[in-house]
């Protein structure tokens, strides 16, 4: 091609971009590419926590319909004492510690170990390893370091608030770190025809005090005894001294602040407690301890409070937990 016929076809092609749409097209800016997708205000893990999180748990009563006399299946607790407790369950961002201590009724381990495989199948049972016990095995958990919920249970026949309170055992205790203590006792302080409310209430607070100073942070659940008989097989009759420990637990939560899970009057109290456990075959021949059935329903009993006290924080401990925060 000629320079001239060069020069000419090149004003030709000006001339069309001038006019023509796609010549305006080519005289544009380069088009930036594609802006990358933004991130989600939840990623996958996140938005499956929170979904989880805000999903009240499926909880059913299962005290038989004839317990006379029963009482709503609650933990008590108007201070708000376990709130830092249910936060930490329902961020679950790793493992989060239950430490039960107690007498016989948890040495046995069936009671808590009801209650601890619930709690495994509604958060997940990844944070302990497969294991099988009974009453000669350690009620202790293997951690896998995953997170969920881990259970320990601790339990010493014919134990007292007063026999947990040495510094092995609390090291023991402190060792687990829990999260969460819950203390069941009451039964052998009952049995004791010496029994003082006010040695109860210094034993109680002698034992706080000790976890309180080796598990900082700690919340801490008091439980109190399902109810017993005393006295010789003919002659035997309802503990009459339960009635006064029950009310010496509750008092010491409620002047401490602390949150307690009543069982006694759950299953009865005063007037119809152990006449239940009777008249369902519940309780054994020496009129203490607990048939399988019974311990059985006392660990779905604590289950149940606790799933219905977290599922009070869901409803509501987000107003209170994320108040000040930025949306």
């Amino acid at each position: 091609m000629r320079k001239n016929d060069s020069i000419l076809w090149v004003l030709v092609v000006m001339l069309m971009s001038a006019f023509l749409p796609w010549g305006r097209a080519y005289a544009q800016d380069t088009i930036p590419g594609l802006a990358l997708p933004q991130r989600p205000l939840l990623q996958a893990v996140e938005a499956r926590e929170m979904h989880r999180a805000m999903r009240p748990i499926a909880v059913h009563d299962s005290l038989p319909p004839g317990f006379l006399h029963a009482a709503a299946n609650v933990i008590e607790d108007d201070s708000h004492s376990l709130v830092a407790f249910w936060q930490k369950l329902n961020e679950l961002s790793g493992p989060v510690r239950i430490v039960h201590i107690g007498d016989s009724h948890v040495r046995g381990h069936l009671y808590p170990l009801v209650t601890r495989r619930g709690l495994e199948a509604d958060f997940g049972a990844e944070a302990v390893f497969p294991d099988t016990i009974s009453y000669r095995t350690s009620g202790l958990a293997r951690e896998t370091g995953h997170a969920g919920v881990i259970y320990h249970i601790v339990g010493i026949n014919g134990a007292t608030c007063a026999t947990f309170s040495t510094e092995q055992k609390i090291k023991e205790i402190a060792d687990l770190h829990p999260d969460l203590v819950i203390a069941s006792f009451g039964t052998n302080e009952a049995h004791s025809r010496r029994y003082q409310v006010q040695d109860h209430k210094y034993q109680i607070s002698h034992l706080i005090s000790m976890l309180e100073d080796a598990c900082p942070g700690a919340n801490f659940l008091l439980t109190t005894p399902p109810g017993a008989y005393t006295g010789r097989r003919r002659s035997r009759i309802v503990n009459p001294r339960t009635v006064t420990v029950v009310r010496t637990i509750r008092e010491y939560a409620q002047e401490h602040h602390l949150a307690v899970w009543n069982l006694y009057d759950i299953v009865g109290g005063k007037t119809d407690a152990c006449r239940n456990w009777t008249k369902y075959r519940m309780i054994r021949a020496d009129g203490i301890h607990f048939t399988p059935e019974g311990y059985r329903l006392q660990g779905n009993l604590l289950h149940q409070a606790l799933i219905k006290a977290f599922n009070d924080y869901v409803a509501t401990g987000f107003d209170q937990t994320d108040r000040h925060s930025d949306v």
